[in-house]
């Protein structure tokens, strides 16, 4: 308030100050010169007012004494972070991290403000009435890989031996290639393994996650399928040697989940959903058998919607994008060392190549949007205060100091390990790859499900999981971030209505119903004739 009152004071050019038509006897100017600093000052209390009301009307509407818990928390929740630990960040800070450059005038505080006002009005409005849809033509697609027209393949041609890296995500595309590749080779596949990786520090092993039999006898007019390689060449030093439809039918058919992660996956979903008396065709291939019967003895509730939302912002994920999030030079020191260890050769690359600016970077939309953005653009598009939220994803950067907006503005929030007991997740604990199994399962059942970063494999399979089995009625929201930075970044004074309207231009256009575009995957965009069958409505 300082700054803003000492900007409103007018100077006057010194050529001015002693010109004769602004001279006036000595106690006229004594009056005018009392007269200024009144109007001024007045103004300036009206204007700390103003800040002052909004700052006390954000807070009430927050107040989490006030919140009403989700009724399907079984749990304490956590204790929200204190109010002067609040992550209302603000991109005036983000944008000052390249050298030399103002900083963009945009405050993430003040447009969050506004969006807890949208919403405690939105009460008593109806929703958009897409909200929880996808457009109409979605329902032309169908989902139909399970059907194949090609011979069998007899498996002679020697064997093929996979190690896949990364995440669940990146090993299940991993193995759909290998399935496809023995198949254009007339080889046999060896249960792939998975390598053990110390960003993930998961030990698990494809039977761990997937139930090799029903694998292996689904495929088996595909391809020949062994769980491991003949006792006479187990002997080898394997280190000194040196197809679209059949994807589909791994991905989406030849895949399932262990019974444990079924089950559990199952609690997730009914705790989420309440009890639904005909699941989906989607549930049925997730859960198996535990979703025809009720999980929960004695526990009833009634049929309930969710939203699912992907916040893939974790360390990893924050210090590979080079971008700054306002958490000072403590931020810059602690995520350059976990690059120093994980990502050597982009320590390196820094040191020879000039890389854009965080500035430039999150201008261009390629940081990763904090939960204080993401929760403005569901804000934005129409989700109530109210509405129940799945939050999936490994730990977050930051904490609950980073989560702070994002559970205030939405409070029925939940996530794996507040819906389940510590006992229901203790044979899951230090398997990274079997706890986003669980995230997956309740992301690709949920009523809607929101990514905030397009480029993620999670995010994509369960898109591409929710195109193939929703019969148009699993929306996906998926932002467009060089667009969406663009809106947060431009203007400062935007106000909430013209916010809300160009968000929802934004993600409208990103739902429309395309076929599978040339070169894109697969396992992303399912609607394709080699994939899904097409009718005619």
């Amino acid at each position: 308030m300082p700054e803003a009152s000492a900007a409103a004071l007018p100077l006057l050019p010194s050529s001015q100050a002693g010109s004769p038509a602004t001279y006036a006897p000595r106690g006229r100017r004594r009056r005018r010169g009392w007269r200024r600093p009144r109007g001024l000052l007045a103004w300036g209390a009206l204007v700390a007012f103003f800040f002052v009301m909004n700052w006390w009307m954000f807070s009430r509407l927050q107040d989490p004494a006030a919140r009403p818990h989700f009724r399907l928390r079984r749990h304490p929740p956590r204790a929200p972070a204190a109010a002067n630990a609040s992550s209302l960040s603000t991109l005036e800070e983000v944008g000052g991290a390249g050298k030399g450059k103002r900083p963009h005038q945009v405050m993430l505080t003040r447009l969050l403000a506004l969006a807890a006002h949208a919403l405690a009005e939105a009460e008593t409005r109806p929703e958009p009435k897409d909200l929880w849809k996808e457009p109409i033509n979605a329902t032309m697609w169908l989902p139909c890989s399970d059907k194949r027209t090609w011979e069998a393949s007899e498996g002679t041609n020697g064997y093929i031996m996979i190690s896949a890296n990364g995440g669940i995500n990146q090993q299940r595309v991993a193995i759909c290639n290998a399935v496809t590749i023995s198949r254009l080779l007339n080889a046999t596949l060896v249960i792939p393994k998975f390598l053990y990786s110390n960003v993930w520090l998961d030990k698990s092993q494809f039977g761990d996650i997937y139930q090799e039999d029903y694998f292996i006898n689904y495929l088996k007019s595909d391809i020949r399928i062994v769980k491991e390689l003949p006792v006479e060449l187990q002997s080898l030093d394997l280190e000194a040697i040196g197809s679209l439809r059949l994807r589909c039918r791994c991905n989406f058919h030849a895949l399932r989940f262990v019974h444990k992660i079924q089950q559990t996956g199952a609690l997730l979903v009914e705790r989420l959903h309440g009890h639904r008396p005909h699941p989906s065709p989607l549930e049925d291939n997730l859960l198996g058998h535990f979703t025809r019967k009720s999980v929960l003895k004695g526990y009833k509730n009634d049929p309930t919607k969710y939203l699912a939302v992907h916040l893939r912002f974790e360390i990893d994920m924050v210090a590979y994008s080079l971008c700054y999030f306002g958490g000072g030079k403590d931020e810059e020191e602690e995520l350059e060392i976990y690059r120093q260890i994980h990502f050597p050769a982009l320590t390196e690359l820094r040191k020879t190549t000039k890389l854009p600016s965080a500035a430039s970077l999150r201008s261009e939309g390629k940081c990763p949007l904090a939960p204080e953005e993401a929760v403005l653009m569901l804000a934005a598009i129409g989700f109530k205060r109210n509405t129940n939220v799945y939050i999936a994803g490994a730990e977050i950067y930051g904490g609950r100091h980073r989560m702070a907006a994002i559970s205030r503005l939405y409070p029925a929030l939940v996530s794996k390990e507040t819906l389940l007991s510590p006992a229901e997740l203790e044979p899951f604990r230090n398997f990274s790859s079997q706890l986003a199994a669980l995230d997956f399962i309740a992301c690709a059942a949920a009523d809607a499900f929101a990514m905030t970063d397009p480029g993620s494999q999670f995010s994509s399979l369960v898109q591409g999981y929710r195109m193939y089995y929703g019969g148009g009625d699993l929306p996906t929201v998926r932002p467009n971030k060089r667009r969406l930075a663009s809106i947060l970044l431009k203007n400062a004074t935007m106000e909430w209505n013209e916010f809300e309207s160009r968000v929802r231009k934004l993600i409208q256009q990103t739902k429309q119903v395309h076929e599978r575009p040339v070169a894109r995957s697969i396992f992303r965009h399912p609607r394709c004739l080699d994939c899904m069958c097409r009718t005619e409505n």
